[in-house]
């Protein structure tokens, strides 16, 4: 009952910062969803053709952003629930892992706005010579989704480093498994991306080769870390 309670109070003080965020989100929705549009030309290149799907859209936008503006605050509110259970070191890993996996993931969004949109919008609002008039619904949907699903692809060294701090996968099975990797990684960059146009493809699979490499260093690195610890303890 005592956990239940402490629960009930970090979703009430969550839920309160999620309200204010979007407060916050509505007074500069317009201002956002305008920057989301700037890839195909701006605000006024969207075209609604339900009444109601202009105020959708804000509405959307206005809870992504309080989400957004939120979730550092719900983080520390998900920690603050757990810390009673967590040893020092682990206590330690999560405070660091947490900021290093935001830039990670600010990291991943700013590739796909500045580079996959320009690269795959063009493709998509002009394939077979057919001229496409997005509706503000469909494009903030298709926006957010490929922002946040390659923002969380570029989180992927930070959760190698993780998992073998604690031992459940190491640097070697994963260099030996690097081809399989490879097309792991073709058949994510395929699902994620949304053109069907090897470029688009190989425009992430770049970047999250480079972070597979980046992960098995950072593995590498805890490995060592994490035998010295087991020689201490066992001295």
């Amino acid at each position: 009952l005592d956990h239940l309670e402490a629960l009930r109070g970090h979703l009430m003080r969550s839920l309160v910062a999620l309200a204010i965020g979007t407060g916050i989100g509505f007074t500069f929705a317009g201002q956002i969803l305008d920057w989301m549009a700037q890839p195909i030309g701006g605000i006024e290149a969207l075209q609604a053709i339900e009444v109601t799907e202009s105020v959708g859209a804000f509405m959307k936008v206005s809870l992504l952003t309080g989400f957004v503006l939120a979730f550092p605050y719900i983080l520390l509110e998900v920690f603050a629930f757990i810390n009673p259970g967590l040893k020092r070191r682990e206590r330690i890993l999560l405070l660091t892992s947490i900021p290093v996996a935001t830039v990670l993931f600010l990291c991943g969004v700013a590739f796909a706005y500045f580079v996959m949109l320009p690269a795959a919008l063009p493709f998509l609002l002009n394939f077979l010579g057919i001229a496409t008039v997005p509706r503000p619904s469909n494009y903030i949907s298709f926006t957010t989704n490929m922002l946040f699903w390659i923002g969380i692809a570029f989180t992927f060294p930070l959760i190698i480093f993780a998992l073998a701090s604690v031992g459940l996968v190491r640097s070697g099975p994963l260099l030996k498994g690097w081809r399989f990797a490879i097309v792991g990684i073709a058949v994510m960059a395929a699902a994620i991306t949304p053109t069907v146009d090897p470029v688009n493809m190989s425009l992430l699979m770049a970047p999250m080769i480079v972070l597979y490499g980046l992960g098995i260093l950072l593995a590498a690195v805890a490995e060592r870390a994490r035998q010295r610890r087991v020689a201490r303890a066992e001295a």
